[in-house]
């Protein structure tokens, strides 16, 4: 078995104050692709190259306290490659992959972390950019190896994947557009996202994030944006997933799926 999470940490200092770590020991989990770091390599010499003694690769944004992606894994990958060669947004942290090579098969784990373009028109437009880089990197990917996208990707696909869908049908994160590049992905892209292919009703179980506002979580007002995405020989050996509600270590949840495929 393999046993991978997911989790937007919404600053790693903040996150293990709140015992992301010793949760990580408890949880026995293989990796852990984690977003928004928002550190720089300063600030984690010393204290954050390793979690519960799972290895730490990072690919940090240039703006000091700012998005950011990394992955802790108990197994040592091949290789590492820090974003996905793009001018406007490798400085941001957005992509790391985590390669696991051997004879005969090539695999990979992704750490992603897709723009939010709640601020303000100019990152909306932002956003749209990066969907549209994105989409062709993860094609060529695919024709490569197999792999896994685990993160943020800042978009509810599905009307089951928001608690107010009515309400927020303008608003980023459920525009028509990345509703509609999501599907593509999941259609013409050949991507599995494993979540909905292990549970494809569920609704209020569902989600990944809460607003501060209002008592979001309290009232289980949230939203599914944090996913695993797979090409589908992977998606095939998903047994079970597990978001995580029993600490709260950032806006976001944990999502775990354990695979019946090894490293």
């Amino acid at each position: 078995m393999y046993t991978l999470t997911s989790l937007n940490l919404n600053g790693i200092r903040s996150a293990t104050s709140k015992g992301l770590e010793a949760w990580l020991e408890q949880a026995g989990v293989d990796c852990i692709c984690v977003q928004e770091v928002k550190a720089q390599a300063p600030d984690l010499a010393g204290r954050f190259e390793q979690l519960a003694g799972l290895q730490g690769y990072f690919h940090l944004a240039d703006k000091k306290g700012y998005a950011g992606v990394g992955a802790y894994t108990r197994h040592e990958p091949s290789a590492v490659v820090a974003g996905y060669a793009s001018s406007e947004f490798d400085p941001e942290g957005r992509c790391l992959e985590l390669q696991f090579d051997t004879p005969g098969r090539k695999l990979s784990v992704i750490s992603a972390y897709f723009p939010s373009g709640s601020s303000g028109e100019e990152r909306q437009q932002a956003k749209f950019r990066f969907l549209a880089e994105f989409y062709p990197y993860l094609q060529k990917l695919r024709g490569e190896r197999e792999f896994i996208v685990c993160g943020d990707i800042n978009i509810a696909h599905q009307e089951i994947d928001l608690k107010n869908f009515k309400g927020n049908r303008k608003n980023s994160g459920f525009l028509p557009q990345e509703r509609d590049w999501m599907g593509r992905l999941l259609s013409d892209g050949g991507l599995v996202d494993v979540y909905r292919q292990l549970h494809p009703t569920a609704t209020d179980a569902c989600y990944t994030w809460w607003s501060n506002r209002g008592q979001a979580y309290a009232k289980n007002v949230g939203w599914r944006l944090d996913y695993h995405l797979a090409t589908p020989a992977l998606a095939a050996g998903a047994r079970t997933v597990e978001i995580y509600k029993g600490e709260k270590f950032s806006d976001h949840a944990p999502v775990t799926i354990a695979y019946d495929w090894a490293l």
